[in-house]
């Protein structure tokens, strides 16, 4: 596995090995051992599937606060997305940076996010189906969310607010500055 740090420490860029022939191709998107191997010693405890119908649809920006945060593994199964992450992590010296990264089912790029960041992502493609591998349970007591468009944060999504595909929570989330994204 190809793993590439960055920017931001702990935010990790991984390359599973494909094994290609001419039926297509086959990848571990999961191994304990060999994530261990990659320095990522995480237990995966659920798996989460999303599919989007809509280019241009926006989820997030989601995290959860301890003592329920969780570290994040996002695959793209079919499609393509603009991921994103950002640092929520109180006293790192990248705290409100976010990082941008496409990721899609072609190149089979995965994301790995550790706790203390905010996530979402932007559709690139109709029909776009993503997978969330995580260390921790959906806890609604503990959840928030930022913004999308939150000028603080300097995002460049790649749709205007008017095409956004978006929830309604989602509409309603609040801004990033001045909040403690570890407390509620």
């Amino acid at each position: 596995m190809l793993v590439v740090e960055s920017d931001l420490p702990g935010v990790l860029l991984l390359r599973p090995a494909r094994f290609s022939d001419s039926r297509g191709w086959f990848m571990e998107s999961w191994s304990h051992q060999a994530f261990r191997e990659a320095g990522l010693d995480t237990e995966v405890i659920k798996d989460n599937v999303s599919l989007s119908f809509k280019t241009g649809t926006v989820r997030g920006l989601h995290f959860q606060r301890p003592p329920m945060a969780q570290a994040k593994l996002i695959s793209v199964y079919s499609g393509r997305v603009l991921d994103v992450a950002v640092d929520l992590r109180p006293g790192s010296a990248t705290y409100g940076r976010h990082l941008s990264v496409e990721l899609s089912a072609a190149e089979g790029t995965m994301l790995f996010i550790p706790k203390g960041f905010a996530h979402g992502f932007c559709t690139l493609e109709d029909n776009t189906l993503v997978g969330y591998k995580v260390d921790a349970p959906y806890s609604p007591e503990h959840e928030g969310a930022i913004h999308w468009r939150d000028p603080d944060l300097g995002i460049v999504w790649p749709v205007s607010e008017d095409q956004a595909e978006l929830s309604p929570k989602d509409l309603a989330a609040g801004p990033f500055a001045g909040r403690d994204h570890t407390a509620r």
